[in-house]
């Protein structure tokens, strides 16, 4: 445990750790735990969670899981008579089932005074719950129900040093971004792109949502405004897949269908990839026992098309309190939260390598260094951010999306016909689900 202890104070230096280690004293409170998956920004959580062990002398506990099995354990935790686990650790596709299943305790429950810090950002206002109108929002009688712990937007890669050698700008367009792969593109050596498209528990689906909603397309129309019209087959779509689809068979992996996000990382960690669209994990890059390619990669938000802004997936994580524990774990759960969410905490997360979830710290001082150069990106991305699935059908939908995208990327199915059969699939899931969801005319 002391060599724990050590490797997390080793992780953050200067004013950072001394105002940490100086902040006024917290009550003591039980042990809590922690369900939370594996993912690339973990390590960072992980050391933040030791730190406030350090500094306060609580006890947190970490149930660390695969993406799905994570999920699952949630689920049957909150149905149970007791939970196990203090605070859910959620992902953006899955949220809202657990706020409509009415599983969590609104945070002001707990403590009347607690409030989302003005420096965090709501994520499209993520955090909070209208029981009454069923929605997502902070306003009207919308509930604060959670607190985010990671950003988990997609953000472009692309090798800064191959930039300047060959004098390439930072593309703003798909149009640019084809361009730039092509002059960077030497296989085997090297890829132009190297982009996710193996099928998963939320893989595919949310990496081509930059492409899709650039174009005009998605997956439903409006589901904040409650239309879910299915536009998966829409013409606006299909540009957006075959822009996906153009750039991994012109400058992209051989293999592309069978790329996780782990694959895609290390390309660009072992130099073999001159773009990549993935989520943040800076720490590994800059890392010279992970990375051949240490300060040579930076950072800029997705590309655009030519009528439509660029966009990023909301693939983020929040912390919520399922109703079914104990009050005296409640409160324990709120007094991590409330740490978590401060400046110092946050700045402390970044040095430990994860993005944090406070502008304060994005657009601070932090930003203008090299080691932290990707929060500039990171903070112009997060306005155009936006959320995936209000619905707790989403397991349901990305089941057939997951499929069917990685078929036609894969080329076991022709584009239109994936996405015509994707929209007819969804179509029978909404129906059964009680939802009015018209479906558009096949693709031709």
């Amino acid at each position: 445990m002391i060599l724990k202890k050590l490797n997390v104070a080793g992780l953050l230096t200067g004013t950072a750790l001394a105002a940490v280690l100086t902040a006024p004293a917290l009550a003591a409170e039980v042990p809590i735990t922690i369900v939370i998956n594996q993912s690339p920004w973990f390590p960072g959580f992980q050391s933040v969670v030791e730190l406030y062990e350090e500094t306060t002398g609580n006890k947190v506990d970490l149930d660390v899981n695969p993406f799905a099995g994570s999920l699952e354990k949630q689920r049957t935790a909150v149905r149970t008579d007791q939970s196990p686990f203090d605070l859910l650790i959620m992902n953006a596709g899955f949220f809202v089932e657990f706020y409509k299943g009415g599983f969590l305790d609104p945070l002001t429950n707990i403590d009347p005074d607690f409030k989302l810090s003005a420096d965090i950002y709501d994520f499209d206002e993520s955090v909070c719950w209208d029981a009454t109108t069923m929605s997502v929002t902070c306003g009207g009688d919308g509930k604060l129900l959670s607190v985010p712990v990671n950003p988990n937007i997609l953000i472009l890669h692309y090798r800064a040093d191959l930039y300047e050698e060959k004098g390439l700008k930072i593309p703003t367009t798909w149009d640019e971004l084809m361009a730039n792969a092509k002059v960077l593109n030497d296989q085997p050596r090297m890829y132009g792109i190297s982009q996710r498209g193996q099928r998963g528990a939320f893989d595919v689906t949310y990496d081509v949502f930059p492409y899709i909603w650039s174009f005009g397309g998605g997956i439903f129309k409006d589901q904040k405004a409650g239309d879910f019209t299915i536009t998966i087959n829409s013409p606006e779509t299909l540009k957006g897949m075959e822009t996906y689809i153009k750039l991994a068979r012109e400058v992209g992996h051989p293999s592309t269908a069978g790329q996780t996000q782990t694959n895609v990382i290390q390309n660009m960690a072992t130099g073999k990839a001159g773009h990549i669209m993935s989520v943040l994990s800076p720490g590994l890059f800059d890392d010279p026992n992970q990375s051949a390619v240490v300060n040579k990669v930076n950072y800029t938000a997705t590309p655009a098309s030519k009528d439509h802004e660029g966009a990023t997936p909301l693939g983020h994580w929040l912390a919520g309190v399922p109703k079914n524990v104990p009050d005296d774990r409640k409160k324990a759960a709120l007094a991590f939260l409330t740490w978590f969410q401060s400046e110092e905490a946050q700045e402390a997360y970044a040095r430990a390598g994860s993005a944090p979830v406070s502008r304060a710290v994005l657009e601070g001082p932090m930003s203008d260094t090299q080691e932290f150069r990707w929060m500039k990106a990171m903070a112009a991305a997060i306005p155009t951010a936006k959320l995936t699935f209000l619905i707790p059908e989403s397991s349901q939908v990305l089941a057939v999306t997951e499929l069917r995208l990685n078929e036609a990327i894969g080329g076991q199915m022709e584009l239109k016909d994936a996405l015509n059969t994707a929209a007819k699939e969804i179509a029978e899931i909404m129906k059964n689900a009680g939802y009015d969801a018209p479906v558009l005319p096949d693709l031709e």
